[in-house]
């Protein structure tokens, strides 16, 4: 496990990161997804996840927000381990965007947000103006202020995505886990998602951690990154040292080159020999 040790960075040296593992491991079907996860992530820093299929990124958000147990080690949110926080209090510290969404009822699109502003509620029945001035806020930044008279199943996928977003934002978590939030959104809506996550993290110190597949929409946006060999290994660092076309490779199982471009980099996938 000699890439997993070289991963490791310094602890801060005063107060607790946003969320951090320890030892931590994640095994599927006698697969061993994740071994000794050594990890934080500190305010203000957006993390991008990145390994090919059935890498356990989606297993790796699930266990950090706390929806599935970890087989080995453990997970701290602001230094308290993720077991002794109580229900109504994670929920104000950390948000999580599942990949998948069902809707059964035929709810609006407003009180799909607003049902994320339940944990501000303190013992009350009803949304205050606030939460409601909070899920509209939401909807706004997502470009969806006009769905929101909507009957959720009647909006397409990418409307329903950035909806689910809006519901994210509007429970203002400081902790924010994503599990691919470009799923079904077109090209300028990726990149305005992008965009407002990365302000979040630089103007209010939000931590965001978000599972990817297209490594060019995250360039300029993530300031880490984790990789996740698929075998147990991991990578972990600033994205300049991480998301490099040696671990990228090694990483997604394919060739990948970096080529400048106006100043930036792309990555491309090597063409097949």
């Amino acid at each position: 496990m000699s890439d997993n040790m070289s991963a490791h960075y310094d602890r801060p040296l005063f107060g607790y990161p946003m969320i951090d593992t320890q030892s931590l491991q994640l095994r599927i079907a006698g697969r061993t997804l994740v071994d000794q996860l050594e990890w934080q992530a500190k305010p203000g820093e957006c993390w991008c996840v990145i390994g090919r299929n059935g890498a356990g990124k989606t297993t790796l958000l699930r266990t950090l927000a706390g929806l599935r147990q970890p087989d080995g080690g453990r997970v701290r949110i602001d230094g308290r381990p993720l077991p002794q926080w109580p229900p109504l209090q994670l929920a104000r510290q950390r948000a999580f965007l599942p990949q998948a969404k069902s809707d059964a009822f035929g709810y609006r699109a407003i009180d799909t947000v607003l049902a994320a502003r339940y944990p501000f509620h303190a013992g009350s029945r009803w949304e205050s103006d606030s939460d409601h001035e909070a899920a509209l806020a939401a909807l706004q930044a997502v470009g969806a202020a006009g769905l929101a008279q909507r009957d959720v199943r009647t909006l397409s996928g990418g409307e329903r995505q950035r909806v689910a977003i809006a519901s994210l934002l509007a429970q203002d978590a400081a902790l924010m886990l994503l599990d691919e939030p470009a799923n079904a959104l077109d090209l300028a809506h990726q990149a305005s998602t992008m965009a407002l996550l990365s302000r979040l993290c630089r103007e209010q110190q939000k931590t965001v951690l978000m599972a990817v597949h297209d490594l060019n929409l995250v360039y300029g946006i993530a300031t880490h990154a984790l990789l996740l060999m698929g075998d147990g290994q991991w990578q972990a660092g600033p994205v300049a040292g991480v998301m490099t076309a040696e671990l990228l490779g090694r990483c997604l199982g394919h060739p990948v080159e970096l080529v400048p471009h106006h100043g930036r980099v792309v990555y491309v996938a090597a063409p097949c020999a």
